[in-house]
């Protein structure tokens, strides 16, 4: 008759002691990441995708320490899940998150830093990287995304080549001057490339770029892009879901027009066509009809200033609809570029101009587009 009220007595401090050792629960953001900038959908708002794990059946979030809680519309799978929150354009915010299982709070995290606001691509050669002659300085208005993480820096900007100043910074500091809200930047530029290294792969054409590292020659005497530059491009676009940028900013051409071995310069017919393949395949490829900017670009030295064939081959693509028209930075010329005026990238001076320039072309049309 002990026996079982032995066991009845070891059986309660077991059960004491398994309740003591269970773990916590645990709530794991995985989106939206640290200092990203949301591209918002109309002036005053966008749509933040929040999305982790949880062990909880309800998810909660709010914008600022003092917001408002609202329950997450969240689907759930195998303990991960996603869900959406309106949130005011502007930033930086804290946004908060928190896990409940019959009305309690079971966990929590946050996103310190949160930006709803403008978001471009910015891809090309040095000129559209970092490759200036002087590092330019984030006022705290922008911030980059590598294909990892997002980063509010100065020069050089992540995601990019090259270790010196870039117009990033001038123009991201414009843009959140004019209207309040951060900017983010995808920046995917890569020194000295011919349009015919950002062709997707197996993408043929007649005759190589200066460097051939990036293209693969076929028995025929044909040569095919690797695609490496343009999976690149598709790869951050995607990272920021549909519309999750407002635009693209290309600025290249210089390693396409007047080369040294006149083998390797690319007629603007086939230009125009290249660039043209890029803009559409990846248009496909995203799902939505992403907006182009294509800068005037065939610069070298003084006395090499510019390509009329190239030239007007980036300008066809306005004219035709294809994209919109952006800077003429052939037009950046004397101590606007580096070497006191002999050397391809630009100085300071010309940086800060090259800024001012995008700037100029795109603050009108983002006007328009947020009416």
């Amino acid at each position: 008759m002990k026996f079982p009220l032995l066991l009845s007595s070891l059986l309660v401090p077991l059960c004491l002691l398994r309740a003591q050792t269970a773990p916590p629960a645990q709530l794991k953001l995985t989106a939206p990441l640290e200092h990203q900038v949301i591209q918002r959908s109309s002036k005053d708002k966008g749509s933040v995708r929040i999305a982790g794990s949880a062990d909880a059946s309800v998810v909660e979030a709010r914008i600022g320490s003092s917001g408002d809680w609202k329950r997450l519309d969240a689907k759930f799978e195998a303990g991960h899940f996603t869900a959406s929150l309106d949130a005011p354009a502007g930033g930086w915010f804290r946004l908060e998150v928190r896990a409940l299982e019959a009305g309690t709070v079971t966990a929590a995290a946050a996103v310190e830093h949160l930006g709803i606001g403008e978001v471009f691509i910015v891809a090309g050669q040095s000129n559209s990287a970092n490759h200036g002659a002087e590092k330019q300085h984030n006022e705290g208005s922008f911030a980059s995304f590598d294909g990892r993480s997002w980063h509010v820096t100065d020069d050089p900007q992540p995601g990019a080549s090259g270790n010196g100043g870039s117009f990033m910074p001038p123009l991201g500091n414009a843009q959140a001057a004019k209207f309040g809200v951060p900017v983010g930047f995808i920046p995917c530029g890569i020194g000295a490339t011919s349009v015919r290294e950002w062709l997707p792969k197996g993408a043929t054409f007649p005759n190589p770029p200066t460097i051939e590292s990036r293209v693969q020659k076929f028995a025929n005497g044909e040569w095919e892009s690797k695609g490496q530059a343009y999976e690149t491009l598709v790869q951050r676009m995607k990272a920021v879901g549909p519309k999750g940028f407002r635009a693209v900013l290309w600025h290249q051409g210089e390693s396409d027009a007047n080369q040294k071995d006149t083998t390797r310069t690319l007629p603007g017919k086939l230009y125009r066509e290249y660039l043209e393949k890029i803009i559409r395949t990846s248009r496909q490829e995203i799902g939505w009809e992403a907006p182009w900017f294509v800068a005037q670009v065939s610069y070298h030295v003084p006395g090499d200033e510019a390509s009329p064939d190239i030239r007007a081959a980036q300008a066809s693509l306005w004219k035709d609809g294809v994209a919109f028209e952006g800077p003429d930075s052939d037009a950046l010329k004397g101590d606007l570029r580096e070497r006191n005026g002999q050397g391809v990238h630009f100085s300071a001076a010309g940086l800060r101009e090259h800024g001012a320039r995008w700037a100029a072309q795109i603050i009108p049309w983002l006007e328009k587009e947020l009416k």
